[in-house]
This record gives C-alpha cells, sequence and structure tokens, in this order.
C-alpha cells in the first residue's frame, strides 16, 4: 500500500486490517472478505516481477504480527507476481495462505525451514553462524498442509520448546526479579504454541516494563543486567524490537547465559528431512546465505553435495547480500551472490527468493531495480512460477519431482520451464483446471488448457 493509499484508509479499515492478525481464524477470514467487498481495492501492478516468496507468519514469528492471510492480502495490495509463507518447524499456516492467496488471485506456495545435522560437513560451518555441521534448510511448494501433525514436525516442535524452556530458566536466574512462566507470558504472544526466542525476549521486556514502569528504573535494570550503558538501553526503548534484539544478543546468543550451543544429535539429520519433504510431495531446497562461511566459499562443491541429496530448489535472502552500508562487504557478498545464483542455474535448480520479515525492520519485498538485483530479476521470476507451477500441479500429484514427471518431463531443464509456464499461466483463484487433470494428460495438452483458461477466464 503506497502513502497515498493509507492516507485514505478510514478506521473502518484499521480495525478490519488489524483483524486481519487476529488469533481467530474466522476474524481473519471474515475481516479478508470484508477487504475483498470493497470496490476500490485493486491490486497495483508493480511490472517489475517482484516476488517474495519467505514470508514467516506469526506461526512462528513475524516482525509486524502478521498472519498468513495478512501476508496474502500485503502481497496483493504491493501489486507482487507471486507470495509465500516460510515457517520455521511448522506447517499450520500454509492451507490458510494458499485459501488467502486463491481468493486474491495470487501467485502462492507455502513451506517450512528448520535446522539439521550435515555429517558430511560436520567440522565446517555452513549457513548457521558459529554451529559447524548445522545448516538452515527447507522445503518448499507444499500442496496443503497436509503434513503438519508428521511425527518429524511434532519433534521439531517438541525439541525447540524443551529448548525454549532451559533458556527461560537459565535467564530467569540472571534477571529475577524479571522472571517468565513460560506457559503463562510466552506460549500466549502465539497462535499455536510454537514460541521463538523472539517471542521470549518480547517477553522479558513487557515483564520488565510491568515491574519498572518508569523509564529510568527500567533502563537501570537492563543496564545493569545487560552490561550496557543507560544511554544505549535508553535509545533501544525508542524502538521495542532494537530492546528485544539487545536482549536476545547478550543473554541467548553465543557466550550468554541463555546460550545453549548447537548439538547435532538434537537435529535431524538431512537426509531424514529431504525424505519428509519430498514425501510431502515438495521440494527440498538448501537456504544460502552469503558464501562467506568455510563451506559456501566452495558453492559448486555444496551444490554437488545437496544435489546428490536430493535437493531440487535453492532459497536466497538477497536483500541481506546486496544492502550492505559497507561498499566493500557489498561488492564481496554481490559478486557471491550472483556466482551462486549462476551455479544454481546451471544445474537447473529453481532459485526461490524473500526477505524473512522475521524481524521488525526487514522490507515486506526486495529492491527488485536495484542495479545488484536486476541482473538476477529473471532467474528469481522463473524460479517463483516453477515453484507455483509444482504446488499446483502437485494438488492431483503431478508435481516436478512425481512419477508423471519423471515419465513425461525427464531432462531437468525442461521440467523446470514447463512449471514455470504453468507458474505463469495459472494463479491459484483461476486454477479449476487442475481438478479435470488426469496422469494421461501431457505438458502440451496442460500447456494448452492453461492458455484456454488464460484467455476465457473461470
Amino acid at each position: 500500500m503506497n502513502p497515498s493509499e493509507e492516507n485514505a484508509v478510514s478506521r473502518e479499515d484499521c480495525d478490519v486490517n488489524a483483524a486481519l492478525n487476529d488469533f481467530d481464524p474466522g476474524v481473519r477470514a471474515k475481516a479478508l472478505g470484508a477487504l475483498l467487498a470493497q470496490p476500490r481495492v485493486v491490486p497495483a501492478s508493480s511490472g517489475a516481477g517482484r516476488v517474495n516468496l519467505h514470508c514467516h507468519s506469526f506461526y512462528s514469528f513475524n516482525g509486524y504480527g502478521y498472519s498468513p492471510t495478512c501476508l496474502a492480502w500485503r502481497a496483493h495490495c504491493e501489486g507482487l507476481d507471486a507470495a509465500g509463507i516460510v515457517d520455521f518447524d511448522v506447517l499450520d499456516g500454509v492451507d490458510e495462505f494458499m485459501a488467502a492467496a486463491a481468493r486474491l488471485r495470487l501467485r502462492a506456495c507455502a513451506g517450512i525451514e528448520t535446522r539439521v545435522f550435515v555429517p558430511e560437513l560436520a567440522d565446517q560451518e555452513i549457513n548457521s553462524p558459529g554451529e559447524p555441521g548445522i545448516a538452515y534448510f527447507m522445503g518448499i511448494g507444499f500442496p496443503s498442509g497436509a503434513a503438519a501433525e508428521a511425527p518429524l514436525l511434532q519433534r521439531l516442535k517438541r525439541t525447540a520448546q524443551e529448548r525454549n524452556r532451559e533458556i527461560v530458566a537459565r535467564v530467569n536466574r540472571v534477571l529475577a526479579p524479571v522472571e517468565l512462566d513460560y506457559d503463562a507470558e510466552v506460549l500466549p504472544l502465539t497462535p499455536s504454541g510454537n514460541a521463538t526466542e523472539r517471542h521470549v525476549c518480547i517477553a522479558y521486556a513487557e515483564k520488565a516494563q510491568a515491574l519498572f514502569p518508569d523509564g529510568p528504573s527500567c533502563a537501570a535494570f537492563w543496564s545493569a543486567k545487560l552490561g550496557v550503558s543507560v544511554d544505549q538501553v535508553m535509545q533501544a526503548f525508542q524502538s521495542p524490537p532494537a530492546l528485544h534484539g539487545l536482549i536476545r544478543g547478550k543473554l541467548m546468543k553465543a557466550g550468554g547465559p541463555g546460550y545453549i550451543p548447537a548439538d547435532g544429535a538434537a537435529f535431524p539429520q538431512v537426509d531424514e528431512l529431504i525424505a519428509f519433504i519430498r514425501g510431502a510431495g515438495a521440494l527440498p531446497c538448501y537456504a544460502w546465505l552469503d558464501g562467506l562461511s568455510e563451506a559456501e566459499r566452495n558453492p559448486e562443491r555444496l551444490l554437488d553435495l545437496f544435489a546428490d541429496k536430493g535437493i531440487a530448489a535453492v532459497n536466497i535472502i538477497p536483500d541481506r547480500n546486496w544492502n550492505i552500508a559497507d561498499p566493500d562487504l557489498r561488492a564481496k557478498k554481490t559478486a557471491k551472490l550472483h556466482e551462486f545464483a549462476r551455479l544454481a542455474d546451471a544445474r537447473d535448480l529453481p532459485i526461490a527468493v524473500g526477505t524473512e520479515m522475521n524481524a521488525y525492520g526487514q522490507p515486506f519485498v526486495d529492491d527488485f531495480a536495484a542495479s545488484e538485483m536486476a541482473p538476477l530479476v529473471a532467474l528469481f521470476q522463473k524460479g517463483a512460477h516453477a515453484v507455483c507451477g509444482h504446488t499446483l500441479l502437485q494438488r492431483c500429484g503431478m508435481g516436478m519431482l512425481s512419477d508423471w514427471a519423471a515419465d513425461r518431463l525427464p531432462e531437468a531443464a525442461s521440467r523446470n520451464a514447463f512449471y514455470a509456464r504453468i507458474g505463469s499461466a495459472l494463479t491459484p483463484g483461476r486454477a479449476s483446471l487442475i481438478d479435470a487433470l488426469a496422469p494421461e494428460w501431457t505438458p502440451e495438452k496442460i500447456l494448452e488448457a492453461a492458455a484456454g483458461v488464460c484467455v476465457n477466464g473461470e
């Protein structure tokens, strides 16, 4: 929504938009219906192929508290070419996001992110700073949230919550008298009990404010406990997310009293997660960081390793690779970004990009017009369309990794091109064609039918 549109929003509009992030799914669905009923709502087409396939929702943590429905709505208002959610450890928001996208006729996909142990790289830092052998890894293009209750995901969620409880127990001893009751003061900040470290930080900040209601005394408390100056705390008070980041950095990261070192045994093996993702009809996806770690400095070897394990796509967060104040670091990371994107494309791995949104201040969509980004826009758009096309066809078991695709489209390049064309031609709201598909249909017949849908509408 641009500034002129924001200035025209009424109090009623504000109430409806707030309802998009209510923890009650019924309230969110009703709010979206109210917005769609307003005749003035028309998405603004950017014409730049802007996409964001990596938005965390409030089912893990979103810096603005956005629900899956709200993320779909914002993507619609921003005129994004495609959008997707990727929550940490859970698939709880998949069905909601895809349903909202269908109502909005928005190209869409959904996925999951977690951390895994990679035995072959046990002694190397990969993409989780300071944690050798541990890698952030994703699955994207889930056709539904049907796998949300899978034993592996239940284990991930249980392990994460046990870790959080241990962090709170350790930090409580340091911050007394500001002590948290995890069940009563942290879990209510989430809609489905999947609290994160960021929720814990918010809860500590709120508890301290309640016990020390005046600014100076609260600042003095945090100054003493965090080992920083009162002025630094007072400055952080001007932006609550800055205070939350200070708490997390001093108390829960490496060197802090609440830090729990990574233990490979606590994470699923990468092969186990890949098997789960493929079994659920989604695409295993390596999550690129910035090319500076020991493992990522050799991207060809890294991609070969994960390709042998069965990845079908890669993820990049471009903004943290080019939008950097230091010109030398900016140039170095941008060069690494371009190198990795070229290598992934040469291996016929669709590239999914996004901005995470898991911290306040992150942009809703990357600046695709930036000089560092412009040469890669076509690759990013092609990757988004391929993942969205896979998501639609996987609804009837004909996705990118299906037996149908292996038989009809054995070459990776032609397979990716086909799914990109489907993703470009169809949006979730215009996908009734999918319900008519049968395994005997050829790729050519599907493309012909998709072209007819786009000409004639539904």
